[in-house]
């Protein structure tokens, strides 16, 4: 989260507002005004007091997300233009850090995205100024170009952000009324984007200032991490350890929550490792009774037990070259573990009913939600072979400890419901990500993408065009309900964090520094809880 020096971003914003009341180009100081040009004159003078304010009020966002989402709708409103895009670079990159959009489906996102690399955006960029045609599709320059055509593009307006457009660009596209953009649109626009430049560039720089932005970038440029979401530090502290193990051809040990993703993080040390080439091959030692644990870990021969009718190819021989991951360890049977022991020992093991020992060539990753010293303790897990699991153990976070990721995972997460039931990809509401935000989520992502499938697919039978926090958690009473007996825990831990937050910042007078330290949370933390619950300071 990021805190800004708001008496310099007003001083700006006041010194624009007296600079914007002198006498427009081209028109004579001495003129004389008609009562009409009065009004008019009063009416603008007006508008652009209520747009310095909200420009003011942009300045006090705390983290990104809800910055370009209030200054797309503020610009959108101001312009009354009928779609919006924004968009931020970060460092010196010419590719998009952050991004959003106003009355634009996800699919149109992409659309007008890939119009960066060539189109109005990319000839905004070059210009360095503020570009309007009239119709893109009558544009001489721009009418034969293939996303103008396929999108039927007509008035547009872009400029910008920054000297040269070096922090973004704020793109606008058609308007409520027919025809183009107005001189004034096109003055109100530059003013929006003159005066979010400084808050971009704060942005930026403190993302590029965070150690962990620039872990997450390196480790990004440098790792294969297909499908894993976040920015997180938790998340950058774990894929430091992941970029030293994965090299290695060495047994990895994951602990960590239920449902925090320890299987995807397997994938990723395997896809990293040396041999990516060869197979993943996955099994749950929890889902399987003691009986037939063993057979499915190491094979078996013929008539070795009721079901072996033939020779059964263990998950040892199909993960040959390759990479065995064994979820849920601590849940293997007293007599598997010692196998397993051997085959860590001596890359050696004897399929069920077999007297001839088989060589492996794998590499074993394990994972476990149970303290495995603890299990040692009670006897329940050999040291022996804990010792040889435990050889470069990984720590995955939970999601308590990545709540600055929820967002970016609640997305992608209902992105991915959506096509896996072939459903029409349905973006979140601020209600709803507010929501999410403020929930517990003790099993973690695993959790969180089961609620979120459950919305897409009520909001999809509801017929909305977003998913709300109805959708979330149906089950949720009205505030009147709030001392019903029947409350989840989930659902009165969130109540009890409501009020509880909300008195201490009274108690405070909205001294949020005061505040955070009585609830013993960071301030960004804090500023989180108050947007997700839509707290509001009555002065």
């Amino acid at each position: 989260m990021h805190e800004f020096d708001l008496h310099g971003d007003a001083a700006a914003v006041r010194d624009a507002g007296a600079a914007s009341l002198l006498p427009a180009p081209g028109r004579s100081k001495e003129a004389g005004m008609t009562a009409d040009d009065a009004k008019s004159s009063l009416a603008r003078i007006s508008a652009q007091h209520d747009l310095y304010l909200q420009l003011l009020e942009l300045g006090q966002c705390d983290d990104i997300e809800s910055f370009l989402e209030q200054a797309v709708r503020l610009v959108v409103r101001v312009t009354e233009a009928r779609r919006g895009y924004l968009e931020l670079y970060g460092d010196s990159d010419d590719q998009p850090g952050w991004w959003t959009a106003h009355d634009l489906k996800e699919p149109d996102i992409v659309k007008v995205r890939s119009m960066i690399s060539r189109g109005i955006v990319a000839e905004t960029l070059a210009r360095g100024e503020t570009l309007v045609t009239a119709s893109a599709l009558l544009d001489p320059r721009f009418r034969d170009r293939e996303s103008v055509m396929i999108n039927e593009i007509e008035a547009v307006l872009c400029a910008p952000i920054g000297a040269d457009g070096s922090y973004g660009v704020l793109y606008l596209e058609g308007r409520s009324e027919p025809g183009m953009f107005s001189p004034r649109d096109r003055h109100a626009a530059e003013l929006f984007v003159r005066h979010i430049a400084p808050v971009a560039r704060r942005f930026v720089a403190e993302q590029s200032r965070s150690p962990d932005a620039g872990w997450m970038r390196d480790l990004r440029a440098s790792l294969h991490l297909k499908g894993l979401v976040g920015q997180s530090s938790a998340l950058a502290a774990t894929l430091r350890h992941v970029a030293l193990v994965a090299p290695l051809d060495v047994t990895v040990l994951l602990t960590g929550e239920s449902g925090t993703g320890k299987s995807l993080l397997a994938r990723v040390i395997h896809d990293n490792g040396p041999r990516a080439s060869g197979p993943f091959v996955e099994l749950n030692c929890g889902a399987l009774p003691d009986t037939l644990i063993e057979s499915e870990l190491f094979g078996a021969m013929p008539g070795a037990h009721s079901t072996a009718s033939r020779r059964i190819e263990g998950k040892v021989a199909a993960a040959e070259n390759g990479t065995l991951f064994l979820d849920e360890v601590a849940l293997l049977s007293a007599t598997a573990q010692p196998k397993l022991l051997q085959l860590l020992q001596s890359k050696e093991y004897y399929p069920l009913g077999s007297a001839t020992p088989v060589r492996a060539n794998v590499r074993l990753i394990a994972a476990t939600n149970v303290d495995l010293q603890q299990a040692v303790a009670d006897r329940q897990f050999r040291e022996d072979l804990y010792y040889r699991l435990h050889v470069l153990p990984v720590r995955v976070p939970s999601l308590a400890e990545r709540r600055s990721d929820i967002p970016e995972l609640a997305k992608h997460l209902a992105g991915d419901a959506c096509r896996r039931n072939g459903l029409p990809v349905l973006p979140l509401s601020r209600n709803a990500r507010r929501a999410l935000e403020a929930a517990t989520w003790p099993g973690n992502i695993r959790q969180l993408a089961n609620v979120l499938e459950a919305a897409v697919i009520r909001a999809v039978a509801d017929g909305a065009e977003q998913i709300e926090g109805r959708h979330l958690f149906p089950d949720d009473p009205p505030p009147a309900e709030i001392g019903d007996e029947h409350l989840s825990l989930q659902e009165a831990t969130r109540r009890f964090q409501h009020d509880f937050v909300e008195r201490v910042l009274e108690e405070t007078d909205w001294n949020v520094v005061e505040a955070a330290r009585r609830l013993d949370v960071a301030r960004s933390r804090l500023y989180t809880l108050i947007r997700a619950f839509g707290f509001k300071r009555h002065r």
